[in-house]
């Protein structure tokens, strides 16, 4: 009797984040606090956190104002979502996921690391048989596949056989800049190993990628 492979459907959603501004809490002379918190009020952005300073602690005259620190711009775009593609039980399925690109366009000459993570891919209810966990889950970045500006770019997994399982959040690209602003994209691969005893069935789970 012919045996027919289960099809195995795998979808990801794709997320990106990066690390957010920091407020500062500051003493000032009191003199100082309603003309800091004036200034700004003026800045669209800075307002909310401004105005905090100009609350009863102000008015108190303690001098004590919340100084919003702005983060310069260190940003990272993922695509949406993308379909891998489907297989059979234990079979592999091989797919990239678009363009990943950091962009940093802070002063100086800091360095970057962008990290990503993935969840269990399931399908209906989730039991074990609707699980591929992560650690049938691996990533490869490969190379950079276009750049702009000056700085070192380094990819963490730069050929197919350094992939690693995302059982943990792994560094998926780093670098550093020599002058603003530097672009860095990749397009990397995800390889998922299906279980043998998998159900059919769509499988979805999310890939985050992280800047920092």
């Amino acid at each position: 009797m012919r045996q027919v492979g289960v099809g195995v459907i795998v979808t990801a959603t794709l997320a990106g984040s990066t690390t957010l501004p920091v407020a500062l809490s500051a003493s000032l002379p009191a003199s100082l606090s309603a003309s800091l918190s004036a200034s700004l009020s003026a800045v669209p952005d800075l307002a909310p956190a401004a105005q905090a300073g100009t609350g009863t602690a102000a008015q108190a005259g303690t001098g004590t104002a919340l100084v919003p620190l702005r983060a310069d711009p260190l940003t990272i775009t993922v695509p949406g979502s993308v379909s891998l593609g489907s297989g059979s039980r234990g079979g592999t399925i091989s797919a990239s996921m678009g363009t990943v690109t950091v962009t940093d366009s802070r002063a100086g000459i800091p360095p970057w690391t962008a990290t990503v993570s993935a969840t269990n891919f399931t399908t209906g209810s989730g039991t074990p048989a609707q699980t591929i966990t992560t650690a049938n889950i691996a990533y490869w970045s490969g190379p950079v596949t276009a750049s702009s500006g000056v700085g070192t770019r380094n990819p963490g997994e730069p050929i197919a056989a350094s992939r690693v399982a995302l059982t943990s959040p792994v560094v998926a690209f780093s670098g550093r800049k020599q002058a603003p602003p530097m672009s860095t994209s990749w397009q990397p691969t995800l390889v998922i190993t299906i279980p043998s005893n998998a159900a059919a069935g769509v499988y979805t789970g999310t890939i985050t990628h992280s800047v920092a």
